[in-house]
């Protein structure tokens, strides 16, 4: 094949285009039915990256999928090796990623009930019935990696083993904190041990930055992990109002934080709260794009 200088300049900038776009994480949990979510909306607002919450596992390896949402049902996802959760669903998954979109990425975000009885036995071995599962979910839904939000269990040996598990049947793993950093960190050498950037196993940290975490400092909390951080704010909600933070108000949050270093883009805590309560996506995926290019 010849390149032409021209050629070369163009490819350069393409790749350049690239890599900027794969640097900045703009992020959006989805605690909605995805099912019933304005896909449109989502696809097409500046997130790159979205995070569906309410996948658990059961006693037995099973996955399931918590639909958060009034009218909706929960959803046994994978069973016994096998993509139980219907055709329908594994669509809407796969398109996020499809079509007209920003999004390149997405992950399921987990807490983390019975993965310590689940890594002692059977273990994490590939014949194991959550080793299949999560293999299955992740061919049925087109997934990148797995989200941990544990706030209670802080059990660094089984989290390593889940995550390495979850390593060999490609996904990434991704950790939301809010507080206990001890925990994270040792999760995060361990996990990432012999590991190097882009490499890594354990690649990006979410942190919650409302609520129990609203006092977090980004660059701090990047410092002592030793990986950038991507913070989190809760979207205007009537849950915790005091805790919502508006599109003005967001937009400051970001840009101050993003001044101090430390971040590799940010995102949002959206509690079906956008849709609910006739926010919009466009104006919260705005501020994300013109800071976090």
């Amino acid at each position: 094949m010849i390149f032409t200088m021209k050629g070369f300049v163009l490819l350069g900038a393409l790749l350049c285009q690239s890599y900027a776009l794969a640097a900045s994480i703009r992020s959006i949990y989805l605690f909605k039915d995805v099912m019933k979510s304005n896909t449109t909306a989502i696809k097409t607002s500046g997130f790159n990256s979205l995070v569906i919450f309410g996948v658990g596992i059961l006693g037995n390896g099973d996955i399931m999928y918590y639909s958060n949402t009034p009218g909706s049902s929960d959803v046994l996802a994978a069973s016994n090796g096998t993509y139980v959760g219907g055709d329908a669903l594994a669509a809407k998954v796969q398109s996020f990623k499809t079509g007209t979109t920003g999004v390149d990425r997405v992950e399921i975000s987990m807490n983390s009930q019975h993965v310590k009885d689940l890594m002692a036995n059977p273990g994490p071995g590939p014949s194991t019935p959550l080793y299949r599962n999560f293999a299955a979910l992740k061919t049925a839904w087109g997934l990148d990696a797995v989200n941990n939000d544990d706030e209670s269990l802080y059990d660094v040996a089984s989290t390593v083993k889940f995550a390495q598990m979850l390593g060999q049947i490609g996904y990434k793993y991704t950790i939301a904190p809010y507080t206990n950093s001890g925990f994270w960190v040792s999760l995060i050498r361990q996990t990432n041990a012999g590991l190097a950037d882009p490499n890594l196993l354990l690649d990006r940290v979410y942190l919650q930055c409302y609520d129990g975490g609203a006092g977090n400092n980004p660059a701090s909390w990047a410092n002592t992990l030793g990986l950038k951080v991507v913070p989190l704010v809760w979207v205007t909600n009537d849950s915790k109002p005091s805790q919502g933070t508006t599109v003005a108000q967001a937009t400051s949050k970001f840009t101050s934080w993003n001044s101090a270093g430390g971040l590799a883009g940010g995102g949002y805590w959206n509690d079906y709260d956008i849709e609910k309560n006739g926010l919009s996506y466009t104006q919260y995926g705005g501020v994300l794009t013109s800071i976090f290019k």
